[in-house]
């Protein structure tokens, strides 16, 4: 039976979400710690300690952990109220990387990782990173991974470059994957390695200049210069990264997408509001039918959007792996998203490309979530794929 209805106990939590975001976190947008590189380290833990105090923080983590375990669908109402702005889900401890990486960490972390870098992370007391994708190697395809981990029996010696490296300047633990290359001790291919950040051999050479600026310390160029690890850092077994990876990425392409949501809410209602206050030609720009059908298919758009992210997040729940799912949702919520911040600047005329509201700033980082997680066209290829298949 198909059931659409929210419980009025998770109803009731998303309104205290939403209301703990606008009261609280909505003031610190304008904050000069929101850098063009994201929110400092120094800004990200005063928001936590607001979200704290509300007993707000990092509810997504199983509840053995600390957490309320909440489910997929739970999230999703959750996650949308949260990302009523974008320092939301910072404040909540439920933006990426941290959310994915906490997920993972719990799947296959050891005990010992458990305690020495996930409880960290969950209690919001310090952050993780992915390091994943290469200037020249992994991306969209990891298989081109290229980052290198010799092994000789006791310790791994990493080589290699990262850069998109999100939050890598102040990150305390670290997922790395590396190709362990041919040896006599263990089975070769990629591997995730886990590690404190402060390990010689890892150099931050910079952080990147982009367009989006909603994730503490940016974007990173990482080189591993003979960076030496003990065979306990090892993630789960090696020679299977990517398949943790994809354990990983499914939820992640959702929580995606539902923090989202939030933000084009919030640039929809911004939209509304200066259709129904700006005249021009004897009535407010809102009754003008070229306004009001771009609203309309805003409104429409954001309601499609949720009952896609919805439908991926029940099959999750039901015990399927949704992969197809979710790829069909991360590529349409986040083109139609898209569009929909598009053309709240576009209501907005003149202020619309300006910072005196945040629809500017939801635009860009909107622009950049069409890349995470996969790019939409990586994600059409696999659904193309099972069509023909």
């Amino acid at each position: 039976m198909i059931d659409f209805s929210i419980p009025a106990d998770l109803a009731a939590e998303r309104d205290r979400v939403r209301r703990f975001v606008i009261d609280k976190i909505v003031p610190f947008e304008r904050d000069p710690r929101l850098t063009s590189h994201g929110p400092t380290d120094e800004l990200r833990q005063e928001l936590v300690e607001l979200a704290r105090a509300e007993k707000l923080l990092t509810v997504q983590a199983p509840e053995q952990l600390g957490g309320r375990g909440l489910t997929h669908i739970e999230q999703a109402v959750i996650y949308e109220a949260a990302g009523w702005s974008t320092l939301g889900p910072v404040a909540m401890n439920c933006a990426a990387p941290d959310e994915g990486n906490m997920y993972l960490l719990s799947k296959i972390a050891n005990p010992d990782q458990i305690d020495r870098h996930l409880m960290p992370a969950i209690n919001g007391h310090q952050r993780t990173v992915f390091a994943m994708t290469e200037p020249d190697g992994a991306g969209s395809d990891p298989n081109q991974l290229a980052t290198e981990a010799v092994f000789d029996g006791e310790n791994f010696t990493i080589n290699g470059r990262k850069w998109l490296i999100t939050g890598a300047n102040g990150a305390k633990t670290w997922i790395i994957m590396a190709r362990v290359a041919p040896n006599p001790h263990v089975p070769d291919g990629p591997t995730l390695f886990l590690t404190d950040g402060d390990q010689p051999g890892i150099v931050i050479e910079r952080t990147m200049n982009t367009m989006d600026r909603n994730y503490v310390g940016g974007h990173g160029v990482v080189r591993f210069d003979n960076l030496v690890l003990p065979k306990e850092s090892l993630l789960g077994d090696t020679g299977q990264a990517l398949r943790y990876a994809q354990l990983r990425l499914a939820p992640a392409r959702l929580t995606h997408c539902m923090r989202w949501l939030g933000a084009a809410e919030r640039a929809q209602s911004i939209a509304v509001d200066y259709a129904k206050t700006r005249t021009a030609f004897g009535k407010p720009i809102g009754e003008h039918e070229g306004v009001s059908f771009m609203l309309a298919d805003n409104e429409i758009a954001l309601h499609q959007c949720r009952l896609t992210i919805w439908h991926a997040c029940w099959l999750m729940d039901q015990g399927e792996k949704a992969r197809h799912e979710s790829s069909i949702a991360k590529s349409f919520v986040s083109e139609e998203l898209f569009k929909v911040a598009d053309r709240c600047v576009q209501v907005l005329g003149g202020i619309g490309i300006s910072d005196e509201t945040v629809v500017e700033m939801i635009f860009r980082d909107m622009r950049a979530f069409r890349l995470y997680d996969g790019p939409t066209e990586v994600h059409k290829y696999a659904i193309g794929r099972r069509v023909l298949r």
